[in-house]
Protein backbone atom coordinates (compact mmCIF):
# COMPACT_ATOMS: atom_id res chain seq x y z
CA UNK A 1 0.00 0.00 0.00
CA UNK A 2 1.49 3.29 -1.09
CA UNK A 3 2.07 5.82 2.10
CA UNK A 4 1.15 9.53 1.22
CA UNK A 5 3.06 11.17 4.45
CA UNK A 6 2.32 15.16 3.05
CA UNK A 7 -1.49 14.17 3.56
CA UNK A 8 -0.89 12.38 6.96
CA UNK A 9 0.72 15.61 8.25
CA UNK A 10 -2.26 17.89 6.51
CA UNK A 11 -5.08 14.96 7.78
CA UNK A 12 -6.50 15.98 11.18
CA UNK A 13 -8.83 13.25 11.21
CA UNK A 14 -6.39 11.11 11.35
CA UNK A 15 -5.41 12.05 14.79
CA UNK A 16 -8.86 12.53 16.40
CA UNK A 17 -11.09 10.28 14.25
CA UNK A 18 -14.26 9.08 16.89
CA UNK A 19 -14.76 5.65 17.65
CA UNK A 20 -15.62 3.21 15.95
CA UNK A 21 -14.00 4.25 13.23
CA UNK A 22 -15.51 5.21 9.74
CA UNK A 23 -14.77 2.72 6.81
CA UNK A 24 -15.94 5.08 4.83
CA UNK A 25 -13.78 7.97 6.07
CA UNK A 26 -11.08 5.03 5.63
CA UNK A 27 -12.07 4.60 2.04
CA UNK A 28 -11.81 8.16 1.67
CA UNK A 29 -8.66 9.24 2.81
CA UNK A 30 -7.26 6.10 0.61
CA UNK A 31 -8.95 7.77 -2.57
CA UNK A 32 -7.70 11.25 -1.95
CA UNK A 33 -4.42 10.02 -1.40
CA UNK A 34 -4.32 7.92 -4.93
CA UNK A 35 -5.57 11.18 -6.34
CA UNK A 36 -3.36 14.04 -4.91
CA UNK A 37 0.19 11.35 -5.25
CA UNK A 38 2.53 9.11 -7.59
CA UNK A 39 2.40 5.52 -5.90
CA UNK A 40 5.69 5.24 -4.37
CA UNK A 41 7.88 2.62 -5.77
CA UNK A 42 8.26 0.37 -2.46
CA UNK A 43 6.79 -2.21 -0.45
CA UNK A 44 3.31 -1.89 0.36
CA UNK A 45 4.43 -3.10 4.17
CA UNK A 46 3.54 -1.03 6.84
CA UNK A 47 5.91 0.13 9.44
CA UNK A 48 5.84 -1.35 12.94
CA UNK A 49 5.82 1.90 15.39
CA UNK A 50 8.01 -0.30 17.98
CA UNK A 51 7.51 2.94 20.18
CA UNK A 52 4.11 1.19 20.97
CA UNK A 53 5.59 -2.32 20.96
CA UNK A 54 4.40 -2.67 17.72
CA UNK A 55 5.47 -6.34 16.79
CA UNK A 56 3.98 -7.93 13.67
CA UNK A 57 2.63 -11.82 13.70
CA UNK A 58 3.76 -12.79 10.43
CA UNK A 59 3.90 -16.82 10.88
CA UNK A 60 0.10 -17.95 9.39
CA UNK A 61 0.90 -21.30 11.62
CA UNK A 62 0.86 -19.62 14.33
CA UNK A 63 -1.88 -17.19 13.75
CA UNK A 64 -3.81 -20.28 13.38
CA UNK A 65 -2.90 -21.98 16.63
CA UNK A 66 -4.25 -19.33 18.44
CA UNK A 67 -7.56 -18.87 16.77
CA UNK A 68 -7.91 -22.69 17.62
CA UNK A 69 -6.70 -22.48 21.22
CA UNK A 70 -9.04 -19.79 21.70
CA UNK A 71 -12.06 -22.21 20.96
CA UNK A 72 -14.39 -19.52 19.51
CA UNK A 73 -17.73 -20.71 18.52
CA UNK A 74 -19.87 -18.99 15.42
CA UNK A 75 -22.34 -17.38 18.16
CA UNK A 76 -19.02 -15.97 19.89
CA UNK A 77 -18.61 -12.14 20.42
CA UNK A 78 -14.52 -11.36 19.84
CA UNK A 79 -12.88 -8.62 21.28
CA UNK A 80 -9.12 -8.45 19.42
CA UNK A 81 -6.95 -5.77 21.28
CA UNK A 82 -4.14 -4.64 18.93
CA UNK A 83 -5.41 -6.19 15.53
CA UNK A 84 -2.28 -3.80 14.12
CA UNK A 85 -2.58 -5.47 9.85
CA UNK A 86 -5.22 -7.50 10.65
CA UNK A 87 -3.09 -11.11 10.10
CA UNK A 88 -5.41 -12.15 13.23
CA UNK A 89 -8.30 -10.55 12.95
CA UNK A 90 -9.62 -12.16 9.39
CA UNK A 91 -9.62 -15.43 10.81
CA UNK A 92 -11.35 -14.71 14.04
CA UNK A 93 -13.82 -13.17 12.01
CA UNK A 94 -14.43 -16.20 9.72
CA UNK A 95 -14.70 -18.25 13.10
CA UNK A 96 -17.15 -16.19 14.48
CA UNK A 97 -20.42 -14.26 15.18
CA UNK A 98 -18.90 -10.86 15.11
CA UNK A 99 -15.48 -8.84 16.37
CA UNK A 100 -14.73 -5.53 17.96
CA UNK A 101 -11.15 -4.56 17.65
CA UNK A 102 -9.51 -1.92 19.50
CA UNK A 103 -6.33 -0.36 18.04
CA UNK A 104 -4.54 2.79 18.99
CA UNK A 105 -2.74 3.32 15.82
CA UNK A 106 -4.54 4.77 13.29
CA UNK A 107 -2.64 3.35 10.32
CA UNK A 108 -3.73 0.28 11.69
CA UNK A 109 -6.68 1.25 11.39
CA UNK A 110 -7.25 1.64 8.23
CA UNK A 111 -4.85 -0.96 7.38
CA UNK A 112 -7.50 -3.36 9.05
CA UNK A 113 -10.53 -2.10 7.64
CA UNK A 114 -9.08 -2.18 3.82
CA UNK A 115 -8.45 -6.09 4.60
CA UNK A 116 -12.16 -6.96 5.02
CA UNK A 117 -13.66 -4.48 2.25
CA UNK A 118 -15.79 -5.46 0.14
CA UNK A 119 -15.99 -9.18 1.69
CA UNK A 120 -18.17 -11.21 3.52
CA UNK A 121 -16.39 -10.55 6.76
CA UNK A 122 -16.88 -6.64 6.62
CA UNK A 123 -20.41 -6.30 8.07
CA UNK A 124 -19.03 -8.43 11.11
CA UNK A 125 -16.04 -5.99 12.27
CA UNK A 126 -16.21 -3.22 14.54
CA UNK A 127 -12.99 -1.16 14.96
CA UNK A 128 -12.79 1.36 17.36
CA UNK A 129 -9.66 3.51 17.28
CA UNK A 130 -8.70 4.22 21.34
CA UNK A 131 -6.51 3.04 24.28
CA UNK A 132 -7.43 -0.16 25.61
CA UNK A 133 -6.56 0.91 28.87
CA UNK A 134 -9.53 3.99 28.80
CA UNK A 135 -11.36 2.31 26.22
CA UNK A 136 -14.68 0.49 28.04
CA UNK A 137 -14.68 -2.85 26.71
CA UNK A 138 -18.24 -4.29 25.36
CA UNK A 139 -19.69 -7.52 25.73
CA UNK A 140 -17.83 -10.12 24.79
CA UNK A 141 -17.07 -13.93 24.98
CA UNK A 142 -13.33 -14.47 24.22
CA UNK A 143 -10.89 -12.24 24.20
CA UNK A 144 -8.09 -12.73 21.44
CA UNK A 145 -4.73 -10.34 22.01
CA UNK A 146 -1.14 -9.83 21.37
CA UNK A 147 -0.07 -7.60 23.68
CA UNK A 148 2.38 -4.53 23.51
CA UNK A 149 4.39 -5.43 26.89
CA UNK A 150 3.83 -1.48 28.37
CA UNK A 151 0.07 -2.30 28.77
CA UNK A 152 0.51 -6.07 30.13
CA UNK A 153 0.22 -5.92 33.58
CA UNK A 154 -2.69 -2.85 33.42
CA UNK A 155 -4.67 -4.75 30.51
CA UNK A 156 -4.43 -7.89 32.99
CA UNK A 157 -5.98 -6.28 35.67
CA UNK A 158 -8.59 -4.50 33.87
CA UNK A 159 -9.79 -7.87 32.29
CA UNK A 160 -9.62 -9.55 35.57
CA UNK A 161 -12.10 -7.23 36.75
CA UNK A 162 -13.99 -6.83 33.40
CA UNK A 163 -18.14 -7.60 34.13
CA UNK A 164 -19.67 -9.33 32.96
CA UNK A 165 -17.54 -12.42 33.15
CA UNK A 166 -16.21 -13.27 29.63
CA UNK A 167 -15.17 -17.24 29.16
CA UNK A 168 -11.73 -16.93 28.31
CA UNK A 169 -8.67 -14.41 26.82
CA UNK A 170 -5.67 -16.07 24.97
CA UNK A 171 -3.31 -13.65 25.14
CA UNK A 172 0.47 -13.05 23.73
CA UNK A 173 2.73 -11.66 26.21
CA UNK A 174 6.59 -11.36 26.23
CA UNK A 175 7.86 -14.72 28.10
CA UNK A 176 9.00 -13.41 31.43
CA UNK A 177 5.05 -11.66 32.08
CA UNK A 178 3.29 -14.44 31.02
CA UNK A 179 5.69 -17.07 33.07
CA UNK A 180 4.82 -14.57 36.03
CA UNK A 181 1.07 -15.00 35.75
CA UNK A 182 1.50 -18.71 36.63
CA UNK A 183 4.78 -18.39 38.81
CA UNK A 184 4.27 -20.70 42.39
CA UNK A 185 5.50 -19.98 45.47
CA UNK A 186 9.15 -20.03 45.73
CA UNK A 187 10.28 -19.39 42.70
CA UNK A 188 12.04 -16.59 41.45
CA UNK A 189 9.20 -14.96 39.17
CA UNK A 190 6.22 -15.04 42.32
CA UNK A 191 5.12 -11.55 42.71
CA UNK A 192 2.27 -9.96 43.47
CA UNK A 193 0.85 -9.87 39.77
CA UNK A 194 1.23 -14.07 40.32
CA UNK A 195 -0.60 -13.94 43.51
CA UNK A 196 -3.81 -11.78 42.35
CA UNK A 197 -3.68 -13.54 38.55
CA UNK A 198 -3.97 -16.57 40.47
CA UNK A 199 -6.65 -15.53 43.29
CA UNK A 200 -9.44 -14.46 40.05
CA UNK A 201 -8.24 -16.32 37.25
CA UNK A 202 -7.16 -20.30 36.46
CA UNK A 203 -4.53 -19.32 33.61
CA UNK A 204 -2.63 -21.84 31.44
CA UNK A 205 0.63 -21.68 29.54
CA UNK A 206 -0.05 -22.64 25.99
CA UNK A 207 2.89 -22.30 23.85
CA UNK A 208 5.99 -20.55 23.38
CA UNK A 209 6.36 -17.95 20.18
CA UNK A 210 9.98 -17.43 19.02
CA UNK A 211 11.03 -13.57 18.04
CA UNK A 212 11.76 -14.24 14.21
CA UNK A 213 7.83 -15.48 14.02
CA UNK A 214 7.26 -11.28 14.44
CA UNK A 215 8.20 -8.02 12.13
CA UNK A 216 10.48 -6.81 13.53
CA UNK A 217 11.55 -9.37 15.75
CA UNK A 218 11.46 -8.73 19.57
CA UNK A 219 14.27 -8.47 21.77
CA UNK A 220 12.99 -11.46 23.76
CA UNK A 221 10.94 -14.99 23.61
CA UNK A 222 6.67 -14.52 23.85
CA UNK A 223 4.34 -16.74 25.42
CA UNK A 224 0.49 -17.09 24.51
CA UNK A 225 -1.51 -18.20 27.71
CA UNK A 226 -5.22 -18.49 28.78
CA UNK A 227 -7.13 -16.53 31.32
CA UNK A 228 -10.61 -18.12 32.71
CA UNK A 229 -12.10 -16.00 35.52
CA UNK A 230 -13.12 -17.99 38.41
CA UNK A 231 -16.60 -18.37 38.69
CA UNK A 232 -17.91 -17.56 40.91
CA UNK A 233 -15.33 -15.11 42.16
CA UNK A 234 -13.49 -15.27 45.88
CA UNK A 235 -15.34 -13.98 48.48
CA UNK A 236 -12.60 -11.60 49.72
CA UNK A 237 -12.98 -7.59 49.33
CA UNK A 238 -10.11 -7.34 46.57
CA UNK A 239 -9.26 -3.69 47.45
CA UNK A 240 -8.35 -5.07 51.05
CA UNK A 241 -7.08 -7.85 49.60
CA UNK A 242 -4.15 -6.42 47.31
CA UNK A 243 -3.43 -3.78 49.92
CA UNK A 244 -2.36 -6.98 52.37
CA UNK A 245 -0.22 -8.11 48.55
CA UNK A 246 1.33 -4.50 47.44
CA UNK A 247 2.60 -4.02 50.78
CA UNK A 248 4.10 -7.83 51.74
CA UNK A 249 5.81 -8.37 48.00
CA UNK A 250 7.32 -4.88 48.40
CA UNK A 251 10.01 -6.16 49.64
CA UNK A 252 9.07 -9.86 49.27
CA UNK A 253 12.29 -11.53 50.85
CA UNK A 254 11.87 -10.30 54.37
CA UNK A 255 10.08 -12.08 57.09
CA UNK A 256 6.61 -11.17 57.66
CA UNK A 257 7.15 -9.15 60.94
CA UNK A 258 10.12 -7.06 59.09
CA UNK A 259 7.79 -5.87 56.21
CA UNK A 260 4.87 -5.06 58.69
CA UNK A 261 6.64 -3.58 61.66
CA UNK A 262 8.36 -0.48 59.39
CA UNK A 263 7.04 3.09 60.61
CA UNK A 264 4.76 4.20 57.53
CA UNK A 265 3.38 0.79 57.92
CA UNK A 266 2.40 0.77 61.70
CA UNK A 267 1.06 4.23 61.02
CA UNK A 268 -1.11 3.33 57.80
CA UNK A 269 -2.66 0.28 60.06
CA UNK A 270 -3.40 2.37 63.27
CA UNK A 271 -4.87 5.11 61.49
CA UNK A 272 -7.15 2.46 59.41
CA UNK A 273 -7.84 0.98 62.74
CA UNK A 274 -9.14 4.28 64.12
CA UNK A 275 -11.55 4.90 61.18
CA UNK A 276 -12.79 1.51 61.41
CA UNK A 277 -13.85 1.54 65.18
CA UNK A 278 -14.90 4.71 64.75
CA UNK A 279 -17.43 3.25 62.14
CA UNK A 280 -18.18 0.13 63.95
CA UNK A 281 -18.58 2.44 66.84
CA UNK A 282 -22.44 1.12 68.18
CA UNK A 283 -22.47 -2.05 66.42
CA UNK A 284 -21.88 -4.89 68.26
CA UNK A 285 -21.97 -7.25 64.80
CA UNK A 286 -19.19 -5.89 63.56
CA UNK A 287 -16.48 -4.91 66.92
CA UNK A 288 -13.53 -6.90 67.21
CA UNK A 289 -12.80 -9.71 69.77
CA UNK A 290 -12.64 -7.81 73.50
CA UNK A 291 -9.05 -8.40 73.72
CA UNK A 292 -8.03 -7.13 70.81
CA UNK A 293 -10.43 -3.89 70.68
CA UNK A 294 -7.68 -1.63 72.38
CA UNK A 295 -5.01 -2.88 71.09
CA UNK A 296 -2.40 -1.12 68.72
CA UNK A 297 -1.43 -2.33 65.26
CA UNK A 298 2.16 -3.10 66.59
CA UNK A 299 0.57 -5.32 69.25
CA UNK A 300 -1.84 -7.33 67.14
CA UNK A 301 1.05 -7.89 64.38
CA UNK A 302 3.46 -9.01 66.59
CA UNK A 303 0.58 -11.45 67.74
CA UNK A 304 -0.10 -13.10 63.94
CA UNK A 305 3.24 -13.50 62.94
CA UNK A 306 4.26 -15.19 66.44
CA UNK A 307 1.87 -17.84 64.74
CA UNK A 308 3.02 -20.90 64.05
CA UNK A 309 1.79 -20.73 60.65
CA UNK A 310 3.67 -17.19 59.84
CA UNK A 311 6.54 -17.25 61.86
CA UNK A 312 9.55 -16.51 60.28
CA UNK A 313 7.04 -16.82 57.13
CA UNK A 314 8.28 -14.70 53.66
CA UNK A 315 5.87 -13.39 51.29
CA UNK A 316 7.30 -15.20 48.64
CA UNK A 317 6.95 -18.80 50.01
CA UNK A 318 3.50 -18.01 50.87
CA UNK A 319 0.84 -19.29 49.04
CA UNK A 320 -2.89 -18.52 48.06
CA UNK A 321 -4.38 -20.52 50.97
CA UNK A 322 -2.05 -18.78 53.47
CA UNK A 323 -2.36 -15.22 52.54
CA UNK A 324 -6.54 -15.72 52.78
CA UNK A 325 -5.79 -17.26 56.16
CA UNK A 326 -3.53 -14.17 57.28
CA UNK A 327 -6.01 -11.39 55.80
CA UNK A 328 -8.80 -12.93 57.80
CA UNK A 329 -6.71 -12.82 60.88
CA UNK A 330 -5.59 -9.67 61.11
CA UNK A 331 -9.38 -8.22 59.65
CA UNK A 332 -10.76 -10.52 62.90
CA UNK A 333 -8.67 -8.96 65.11
CA UNK A 334 -9.58 -5.28 63.59
CA UNK A 335 -6.60 -4.32 61.34
CA UNK A 336 -7.64 -3.45 57.81
CA UNK A 337 -5.36 -2.88 54.84
CA UNK A 338 -7.95 -0.08 53.08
Amino acid sequence: MPKNKRLRRSDPSAASSSAPYSLASASQSSRSANNTSKPAASTNLITPNTSLGQHFLKNPAVVTAIVAKAGIKPTDSVLEIGPGTGNMTVPLLQNSKHVVAIEYDTRMVREVLKRVEGTSEERKLKVVQGDAIKTRFPFFDVCVANVPYQISSALVFKLLSHRPMFRCAVMMFQEEFALRLTARPGEALYCRLSVNTQLLAKVDQLMKVGRNNFRPPPKVESRVVRIELRNPPPPVNFTEWDGMIRLLFNRKNKTLRSVLLTKPTIKMLDENMRTQRALNNGNSSDMTDDEDGEKTAVQIIEDVVAMEQWKDKRASKLDLDSFLELLAEFNKRGVHFA
